[in-house]
């Protein structure tokens, strides 16, 4: 019958595998950037005579960088295209990580770190370009699933890459030579994208929205600069207060000027949409334990029990351990996420996601006591937190139109940067009685402040998957109406 004629769909995209395994080369150099500093950071303190506790500027200036600049290359790449924005982040990233190595002092080294959080765009954008190259296949939320379940298993191997490498040459070469190899890495990746990534056409029209760009900038700067406050003196402080309130507040005007605007930085009519604030709010919820959790994890795997009463007397080896096997547990559900979405539809495997990482952080609450008992924590944790950063750009893509795939892929970076950096000064309260941690002093954290952090990460995944019920339920497949 003619009029029950369906139009003939290709679910085979010429090339896809190999640009898929150059950006593959992409995320493991994003891997080797995660996982590479953290086993070294006494070393780097020393190397630029700084105390440790100084090491806790680097966090913050690079998720103040991160904040601003996702958004607006993410535009940039629905405007003039994916694949040339990825090489311009790359440039610079590579660009800062040689600086990193040669920085002669802190503050030229702290700049080039803030100006290396530049990486953190790459992962949308690769969404981005697979969304755009399987636009015609019928399967396009599939292929792009899986596609990113291949991408975040090579960053999660990236990390633990890197960590290992570090570790195992930092004491035996000099500094400079121990920094320069991610530069490299970096720089190498640049190459890849070069020779192995087709650019596809922008479906975008216009510009970039410079006004909407000059007051996010202002409100986010403001925000995360009140919340370093807050983290550097603690919750008494009515000056860190009232520049978060300043902050909040700032967001009005930014608000009103991009709804006034036929050409918004960041679209808030489409983030508003049903398919779209669960995707971005999870992202938020979820930042808080994958960005924010991470450190207290580390300190309180190594406090000592006998002296503080808690802990698992763990060293910095068994710790690389413990974070080996929770990166592995990434991986894992990484993997998982397009046979469970497959078996039980991209939104409920999303849900089980969340409700997994609500689990492995509420089990900490009662049972964390014995190594084995953490990393069970951990595993199951770390599966939904795997599907998670895996699922979340898919997830944005496959809701959003064509011609802003590109903003809302990255708008799930800033939101999770900006949740980790918001758990981080929670998190660094609730630890110390001045909101610093000092992992100088011999002070050991109340076990009170880390029961806090699990409980924090607990319900906010638990949040994230009540809000994720509000997505139309073919909202993230092919067949969605």
């Amino acid at each position: 019958m003619a009029g029950t004629a369906q139009p003939v769909r290709n679910p085979v995209v010429p090339g896809l595998t190999v640009i898929v395994g150059f950006l593959v080369c992409v995320e493991l150099a994003s891997g080797v950037l995660q996982g590479y500093y953290t086993p070294i950071f006494p070393q780097i303190a020393d190397h630029l005579s700084i105390r440790d506790a100084s090491v806790n500027w680097f966090e913050a200036a690079q998720l103040v960088v991160s904040a601003l600049v996702v958004p607006v290359l993410a535009k940039l790449g629905d405007l003039v295209g994916h694949r040339k924005v990825l090489l311009l982040s790359t440039a610079v990233t590579a660009v800062a990580s040689w600086a990193v190595a040669f920085a002669p002092t802190f503050t030229t080294f702290l700049i080039a770190w803030a100006i290396q959080g530049f990486y953190v765009v790459w992962l949308p954008l690769e969404v981005s370009i697979i969304h755009r190259r399987t636009a015609d296949t019928g399967v396009q939320a599939r292929l792009t699933r899986r596609s990113a379940a291949f991408l975040v298993a090579a960053l999660e191997f990236g990390v633990i890459v890197g960590a290992l490498t570090s570790g195992a040459i930092v004491e035996s070469t000099s500094m400079t030579v121990v920094l320069a190899l991610p530069a490299v890495a970096v720089t190498l990746c640049f190459i890849a994208v070069w020779y192995g990534v087709a650019d596809t056409e922008p479906v975008a029209t216009g510009r970039i929205d410079w006004t909407g760009f000059a007051l996010v900038t202002l409100a986010i700067a403001i925000l995360m600069g009140g919340l370093v406050l807050l983290r550097l003196d603690g919750p008494g402080s009515l000056v860190a207060w009232a520049t978060i309130v300043l902050g909040l507040s700032a967001f009005v005007p930014f608000v009103r000027a991009e709804l006034a605007q036929p050409q918004p930085l960041i679209d808030i009519r489409l983030l508003a949409t049903p398919g779209q604030w669960p995707v971005q709010l999870t992202a938020f919820l979820f930042g808080m334990s994958v960005l924010g959790a991470q450190i207290p994890l580390s300190t309180y795997a190594q406090t000592d029990p006998e002296a503080g009463g808690y802990g698992l007397g763990a060293g910095a080896s068994f710790v690389s351990v413990l974070i080996g096997l929770y990166v592995i547990s990434l991986i894992a559900g990484a993997m998982l996420l397009p046979f469970a979405s497959r078996v039980l539809g991209p939104r409920t495997a999303l849900v089980v996601a969340t409700l997994l990482v609500a689990l492995g952080y509420a089990l900490w609450i009662p049972l964390h006591d014995s190594t084995g008992q953490a990393l069970v924590n951990m595993a199951i944790a770390g599966v939904g937190s795997g599907a998670l950063v895996a699922a979340l750009p898919a997830a944005a893509a496959a809701s959003a139109p064509p011609d802003r795939t590109g903003f809302a892929t990255g708008m799930t970076n800033t939101a999770k940067t900006i949740g980790g950096a918001i758990a981080s000064s929670i998190f660094a309260i609730a630890l110390s009685a001045t909101g610093s941690i000092d992992v100088e002093g011999n002070v050991n954290a109340p076990l009170s402040g880390y029961l806090v952090v699990w409980a924090v990460c607990a319900g906010s995944a638990l949040l994230a998957a009540v809000s994720l019920l509000v997505v139309p339920k073919g909202a993230f497949s092919d067949t969605r109406g």
